[in-house]
C-alpha cells in the first residue's frame, strides 16, 4: 500500500495534471505519500506530518508561513488545550465521578452507552458552537466510561466508545448551521458572492431531519456492527466521597469554559482562546489542579498531528491545487439540465471526492465560486447547488478530513484503520440511503424540481 501510494505520487509530480503548476502538483504528491502513510498506520501519526513539513519547506511548495500556518490556526490551540484539560480530568478523578453519573443514566449495556454518547455529542452541538470544544470536553469523560465498564485498550468496546463520542460530536452537527466551521465558510461564501443569506431555521429544516438524525442513528448502529463488544457489569457505585479540592477547581474551571463556549456570539473571544485560558489555568501551580511536571508528560503526537494536516490544508486552498481540481470537475462532470436529479447526484459525489483532497473547511471555499456555473450546467437554482455542497462535505470518506475527528482519535487512541471502516461505511449509507431520501425530501420543500 505505501509502495503503490509513493509510486502514484510521484508520477504525479511528474505528470503535473489538469495543467498544475510545478508546486501544485509537488503538493498533491505530497499530500497523497502522507495520506497513504496516515491512512495504513505504519509509522506513528506524527511522523507524517513531520515529513510534511521537511519536504514542503526543502520544495518550497510554498512560504514557510503557509507551510507552518498550522500552528498558528485556532484549531491548533484547541488541540492543544484539549490534551491538556484530558490530562487534568483524568488525573484528578473528575472524569471517573462523570462517568460513573453518565453510566447511571445510560446504564452499563454496550448498545445503551453507544447510543448515549452519540445523542449527548448531537446535543452538545445546539449550544457549543466549536466541534472541537464539544470533543475536548465529551471525550476524557467517554474514556472514563470505557474504563468503568471494562473496557482496557485494545478492546473493541473501548474504540466504538471513542468513535461514538468523537463522531457524535462533529458529523451530525454539519445540519446545525453554527456549529462547524465549514458551515460558516459555506454561510459566509453565499452572501459575499451570490447576496444570499442562509437563515439558521432553513438549514436545521433542510439538513437536520436526514443529515442530522439520519447520520447520527447510521454512526450509533455502524460502530456496533463493527465493533461489537459486550461490557463488564461495573460493581455497585460505593458512595463517592466529596470532591477534593483539585475537582472542585477543576469543575469550575469546565464550567466557565463551557459557558464562554457557548456564549462566543455574544462577547466574540475566539473558543481556541478561551480552552488555552482554561489549559493556562490547569497548569497554574498555585491553583494545584495539575503537578508542575504534567506539562512534561504531555503527549505531542496529536498536536504535530493536527498541524501537518492543517498546513496541507493551507497549501491546498492557495492558489494552484485547489483551482486546478476546481476547473478539472468544471470540465469533466456529466451535468445535464434536463436531469436535475443524476446533476443533485453528481454534485454530491464531486464534492466529496474534492474534500478528499483539500479537506472539509476547504471544500466550500473551492466550490462556492463555480456554484453559478454548476447551476446552469445542471438545471438548479444557485441556493440548492450551494447546499448541496453541505452534503458532500459532511460525508467523510477518511478521518483525516475532519480535524475535530482526528483530535477524537488521538485523545481515544483510535487507530486510523478503525476509524476509516466507520467513515467509509457511513460514507456508502449516506449514498446509497440518504442522498435518494435527502433529494426526496428537497423536492418536498420545494428546493429541487
Amino acid at each position: 500500500m505505501v509502495a503503490a501510494t509513493t509510486l502514484v505520487a510521484l508520477a504525479v509530480v511528474l505528470a503535473q495534471p489538469l495543467g498544475m503548476s510545478r508546486e501544485a502538483a509537488g503538493t498533491a504528491g505530497l499530500g497523497l505519500l502522507v495520506i497513504g502513510l496516515w491512512a495504513t498506520g505504519v509509522v506513528p501519526e506524527y511522523l507524517p506530518a513531520l515529513l510534511f513539513f521537511l519536504v514542503a519547506v526543502l520544495a518550497r511548495l510554498a512560504p514557510p508561513a503557509t507551510v507552518f500556518s498550522g500552528f498558528a490556526s485556532t484549531a491548533f490551540w484547541l488541540v492543544f488545550a484539549g490534551v491538556v484539560i484530558g490530562m487534568a480530568v483524568n488525573r484528578t478523578g473528575l472524569g471517573q465521578r462523570l462517568a460513573q453519573r453518565l453510566t447511571g443514566w445510560f446504564g452499563s449495556r454496550y448498545g445503551a452507552v453507544i447510543v448515549g454518547l452519540v445523542a449527548v455529542g448531537t446535543l452538545l452541538a445546539f449550544v457549543m458552537p466549536a466541534a472541537l470544544g464539544r470533543v475536548i470536553l465529551l471525550m476524557p469523560i467517554a474514556m472514563a466510561i470505557a474504563d468503568r465498564l471494562g473496557f482496557v485498550p485494545g478492546r473493541n468496546g473501548r474504540t466504538g466508545i471513542a468513535l461514538a463520542a468523537g463522531m457524535g460530536c462533529f458529523i451530525p452537527a454539519f445540519s446545525i448551521l453554527t456549529a462547524n466551521v465549514a458551515n460558516l465558510v459555506l454561510a459566509g461564501a453565499a452572501e459575499l458572492q451570490y447576496g444570499l443569506r442562509l437563515t439558521y431555521g432553513t438549514y436545521l429544516l433542510l439538513h437536520f431531519p436526514l443529515l442530522g438524525l439520519g447520520k447520527a442513528a447510521a454512526i450509533a448502529a455502524l460502530i456496533l456492527w463493527f465493533f461489537p463488544d459486550r461490557s463488564t457489569p461495573p460493581p455497585p457505585a460505593p458512595t463517592r466521597p466529596a470532591m477534593k479540592r483539585d475537582e472542585r477547581r477543576l469543575a469550575i474551571v469546565l464550567a466557565l469554559t463551557l459557558a464562554f463556549w457557548a456564549t462566543d456570539f455574544s462577547h466574540h473571544v475566539s473558543p481556541a482562546w478561551v480552552g488555552l485560558a482554561a489549559a493556562v489555568l490547569c497548569l497554574f501551580p498555585p491553583l494545584g489542579i495539575m503537578p508542575q511536571k504534567a506539562f512534561a508528560d504531555m503527549n505531542w503526537g496529536p498536536v504535530l498531528y493536527i498541524a501537518g494536516i492543517l498546513g496541507f490544508a493551507a497549501l491546498v486552498a492557495a492558489p494552484g491545487l485547489g483551482d486546478a481540481l476546481a476547473a478539472g470537475m468544471m470540465a469533466v462532470l456529466p451535468l445535464d439540465a434536463a436531469a436535475p436529479a443524476r446533476g443533485f447526484a453528481t454534485l454530491v459525489m464531486a464534492g466529496m471526492a474534492l474534500s478528499a483532497v483539500v479537506t472539509i473547511p476547504a471544500v466550500p471555499a473551492v466550490l462556492a465560486p463555480l456554484a453559478d456555473d454548476f447551476a446552469r450546467a445542471a438545471g438548479l437554482p444557485v441556493e440548492t447547488v450551494l447546499m448541496v455542497q453541505v452534503l458532500s462535505f459532511s460525508t467523510l470518506l477518511f478521518p483525516y478530513q475532519g480535524p475535530p475527528l482526528v483530535v477524537a482519535m488521538a485523545l481515544g487512541e483510535v487507530r486510523f484503520a478503525d476509524a476509516t471502516k466507520v467513515t467509509l461505511a457511513l460514507a456508502a449509507v449516506t449514498l446509497l440511503v440518504l442522498m435518494p431520501l435527502d433529494y426526496l425530501w428537497w423536492r418536498l420543500l420545494g428546493w429541487v424540481p
